[in-house]
């Protein structure tokens, strides 16, 4: 009998309500953003977060990766060292690198104040910098490092200008001189359960597994491109509907999860994450005129005429532009009347 009761009906418009209980509640949600502990401020939630996930964006605005260890790396130290380790640290953090353009050379500072906090050595440093250039002068903390001329298509060396150092200069501010690349200002967090784990902005799903202290499979991003570039459409399903679920759930607006699995079906079935738009979903619909109602009418109308394109009138929206019954419920249901003498 409850399976009866939680049956839908026979041709209900399934998407327009999933459409409406996500869309009515989105309405309503503030404009807050929430602190995520110190990592990355101002994490988009609420209706913004909601519109990055529908509109598959490549990236987040401010990504997030969650890293669990292995048991025996669970207490607050060992999880407080590896969170050391897994932060990148750049040249700029710990040397000052400044360009010398009338000797066309690069004059490098190592900070021992900073190196010492973030756990960087002088000869960490420099075994950096070798990766740029051999000609190096070390003077105590200072080096002086004199860039190698480049060699042209025909094997001619080219002259070192002052555009190229600059060049150079600021290349080596962004190198990586410690940690995993992609994530950044990683700390410590206790969850619900008592256990600690590694919470950094940024991303890196396989640098992170890398670590031999982060258990694999309890790394998550809230980059579901990533997810899918990594673990695959089915994954990214998973973490489109988490996403999703995530965002209502911290508005305290409660929406039954199977609308939710829905849109994250929509936008997956292909076998790639399509967003829901013009580029996604609404302008791949099957309708010419389906397509066409949506945004760039014009667009689609001289495409489909330019190839004589022909509308079955299957879609919804189709049927009420043609002033049609809409195929949805009782309409979608057609009588045949037997008639008797």
């Amino acid at each position: 009998m409850k399976k009866t009761k939680n049956s839908i009906a026979p041709y209900e418009a399934v998407g327009v309500i999933c459409a409406q209980s996500i869309g009515e509640p989105g309405t309503q949600m503030t404009m807050r953003t929430f602190h995520y502990a110190g990592v990355a401020e101002h994490v988009p939630t609420g209706l913004p977060r909601l519109i990055e996930i529908v509109d598959a964006k490549k990236e987040p605005k401010k990504p997030i990766i969650d890293i669990y260890l292995k048991k025996s790396y669970r207490s607050q130290a060992e999880a407080e060292k590896v969170a050391k380790e897994l932060g990148s640290v750049f040249i700029s953090d710990v040397a000052s690198v400044n360009d010398d353009l009338e000797n066309l050379a690069i004059r490098i500072k190592y900070s021992e104040k900073d190196g010492k906090v973030l756990g960087v050595t002088f000869n960490m440093l420099k075994k950096v910098i070798e990766e740029f250039s051999t000609d190096i002068r070390v003077s105590g903390s200072k080096m002086l490092l004199k860039p190698k001329p480049l060699k042209g298509k025909k094997g001619e060396k080219k002259r070192i200008t002052a555009k190229f150092v600059r060049k150079l200069a600021n290349k080596m501010k962004n190198a990586i001189v410690k940690g995993v690349k992609g994530i950044h200002r990683a700390v410590v967090i206790r969850d619900e359960k008592g256990e600690y784990f590694i919470r950094a902005s940024g991303f890196n799903i396989i640098g992170a597994s890398e670590h031999p202290a982060v258990d694999p499979s309890r790394v998550y991003t809230n980059n579901v491109k990533e997810i899918e570039r990594i673990y695959g459409i089915e994954a990214a399903r998973n973490a489109i509907k988490k996403e999703i679920n995530d965002v209502m759930n911290m508005q305290r607006l409660y929406v039954d999860i199977r609308h939710i699995t829905l849109i994250s079906d929509a936008m997956t079935h292909s076998g790639d994450i399509k967003s829901i738009g013009r580029h996604g979903l609404s302008g791949q619909k099957t309708g010419v005129l389906g397509r066409a109602a949506f945004e760039e009418t014009v667009k689609h109308l001289i495409n489909a005429s330019s190839i004589a394109e022909e509308e079955h009138l299957v879609g919804v929206t189709e049927n009420i532009i043609v002033g049609q019954t809409v195929p949805v419920g009782t309409g979608k249901i057609k009588l045949l009347m037997k008639r008797t003498k």
